[in-house]
């Protein structure tokens, strides 16, 4: 599926909550990403590892790609992506922890594998 119609669906998903929403907008940023190799050539997603490879940029995993910088890197810019307003006052904008087991860059890396999983859903 070419970008441009891989945008255009994700951009007609309807969500709910603020972590849908989040996870929509890193879709959205992960196809801004590949949007480079569209330059070259007509690329068109299909959901494989390749194309997996490709939007990690490098990094093995969500989580070193999150944790490298590729994406947003302060927690509370993180946190209002992800969060509800109720989350947001719990974690102080971000200040805190979201739990006791992640950091804000692991739950980032969380969304990021489900905006892939999202995109590699829609493409089907």
């Amino acid at each position: 599926m070419n970008l441009a119609d891989l945008r255009e669906r994700v951009n007609e998903k309807k969500c709910i909550s603020a972590w849908e929403r989040g996870v929509k907008q890193y879709a959205l940023d992960l196809i801004d990403d590949l949007l480079i190799y569209d330059q070259y050539s007509e690329y068109d997603y299909t959901g494989s590892k390749q194309d997996h490879d490709l939007m990690l940029n490098g990094a093995r995993n969500w989580k070193e790609y999150s944790y490298g910088g590729s994406s947003l890197i302060y927690d509370a810019d993180i946190a209002e992506r992800l969060c509800n307003p109720t989350e947001l006052k719990r974690t102080n904008g971000g200040e805190r922890n979201p739990n006791r087991r992640e950091t804000w860059l692991d739950v980032q890396a969380r969304a990021l594998f489900q905006a892939r999983m999202l995109l590699d859903t829609l493409c089907r």
